[in-house]
C-alpha cells in the first residue's frame, strides 16, 4: 500500500518503537494521529513534527478510544487523507512470579494491569478504528484498503521466569493475527504482528559493562540490542509489501532469551524481586507486585514507554529478580 497520502494512528507513539515508526512513516509522506498518554510528551512532539496531530488516549479507557475515533474521522475529513492503517504500539510489563518463594501468588491486579493494556487496549483500538479503514477508498488492483501492524514480542514465544501475564498478553497478541486476518480480507485490510526482542533505549545506556556483556551473550547476530529505526523500517515495509498478511514477523537477530536474566539498575545484587514505581523513579522491593493505584498506573505505563528494558517491546517496566 502506498503510504503517502494516507494517514496511521499510533498508538503509544511518544517515544521508543512508537515514535520510530511515526518518524517513518512521516517520512514517507503519511499523516499521523499520535495517540499517548496526557502526561507524555504527545503535545510538543505534534507541535513539532509535519502532518501530525496529537490525542491524548488511556488504551484501557473505550471511551477514551471512542472519542479518538471521531477526532481522527474530523481530522481526515480536513485533510483529505484517508485512513491506510492502526498500529498499537502501547504496552507495559509488570514482572511478578507466578508463585513466589514464600509461596505467595502474583497478585491479580498487577495481570490485569498488564492484559488490559497489552491485549484489551490492543483489540480495543483495533475493533474501534476498524470501521474507518473498511470505509477507506479501495487502492490498486488488489483493492486494499489498509493494514493493521500490532506488536507481540518474542516473550510470546520464550517468555523469560516472571514474564508469565506479559507473555500471555503478547501470545495472544500473536495468536490472533491470522483469525484476525481472515476476518478482515473481505474488506481489504490486512493484519501483520511484528515480534521483536531487546530493543535499545534510554535506560539500557544505564546498564554497567557487566550486565551488557551477560545479555550480549544471549545474543547471536547482531550481538547488540535493535534500535527503534530498524524496527520502525519492519512496519513500513509490513504497510508496503500486500503480500505480508496473517503472519508473525520476529525481529530479534536469532536471540533467544535465557529463562532468566538478573540486572540492577541502581540497585544491589542482593534485591530479590525489583520493579519502578514513576513516583518517585527508585527500585521497589516485591516479593509480591504491587498493586498500583490508579495514578501510579499512569505513571508506570508513562515510565515504562520512554525507558524499555528487558521484556522485549518499546514500551514495558524495567525488572530484576532471584528467583531463588
Amino acid at each position: 500500500m502506498k503510504i503517502e497520502g494516507r494517514t496511521f494512528v499510533v498508538s503509544g507513539g511518544a517515544s521508543g518503537l512508537g515514535l520510530a515508526t511515526i518518524q517513518s512513516l512521516l517520512s514517507a509522506g503519511a499523516s499521523v494521529a499520535l495517540l499517548d498518554l496526557p502526561s507524555s510528551q504527545g503535545p510538543s512532539l505534534a507541535q513539532s513534527l509535519p502532518r501530525t496531530i496529537f490525542i491524548p488516549v488511556d488504551v484501557t479507557s473505550t471511551s477514551d478510544i471512542t472519542a479518538a475515533v471521531e477526532k481522527v474521522k474530523s481530522w481526515i475529513a480536513e485533510t483529505g487523507h484517508p485512513l491506510g492503517g492502526i498500529i498499537p504500539c502501547a504496552g507495559v510489563g509488570l514482572p511478578g512470579l507466578i508463585l513466589d518463594k514464600k509461596l505467595n501468588p502474583v497478585s491479580l491486579e498487577s495481570i490485569d494491569f498488564v492484559l488490559n493494556i497489552n491485549l484489551r487496549g490492543t483489540l480495543d483500538l483495533v475493533r474501534q478504528f476498524l470501521p474507518l479503514l473498511a470505509k477507506a477508498p479501495p487502492e490498486g488492483k488488489d483493492g486494499e484498503r489498509g493494514v493493521v501492524v500490532m506488536v507481540a514480542s518474542a516473550a510470546a514465544f520464550e517468555g523469560q521466569m516472571g514474564q508469565v501475564a506479559y507473555a500471555a498478553s503478547k501470545g495472544a497478541v500473536a495468536s490472533m493475527t491470522l483469525p484476525m486476518a481472515r476476518d478482515l480480507s473481505r474488506f481489504g485490510i490486512r493484519v501483520v504482528t511484528i515480534a521483536p526482542s531487546m530493543f535499545d533505549s534510554a535506560m539500557t545506556a544505564m546498564l554497567s559493562d557487566k550486565v551488557k556483556e551477560g545479555l550480549r551473550k544471549a545474543m547471536e547476530f547482531p550481538a547488540r540490542p535493535g534500535q527503534p529505526e530498524e524496527f520502525a523500517s519492519l512496519v513500513k515495509h509490513a504497510v508496503e509489501n500486500i503480500m505480508l498478511n496473517g503472519v508473525v514477523i520476529r525481529l530479534d537477530g536469532a536471540t533467544r532469551m535465557p529463562s532468566e536474566v538478573y540486572v540492577s539498575v541502581n540497585a544491589t545484587p542482593s534485591s530479590r524481586m525489583m520493579g519502578f514505581c514513576a513516583d518517585n523513579v527508585q527500585p521497589i522491593d516485591q516479593d509480591a507486585i504491587y498493586p498500583c493505584n490508579a495514578k501510579q498506573r499512569h505513571l508506570v505505563a508513562d515510565l515504562s514507554s520512554r525507558f524499555p528494558i528487558l521484556i522485549p517491546h518499546s514500551n514495558q517496566v524495567t525488572h530484576n529478580y532471584d528467583p531463588n
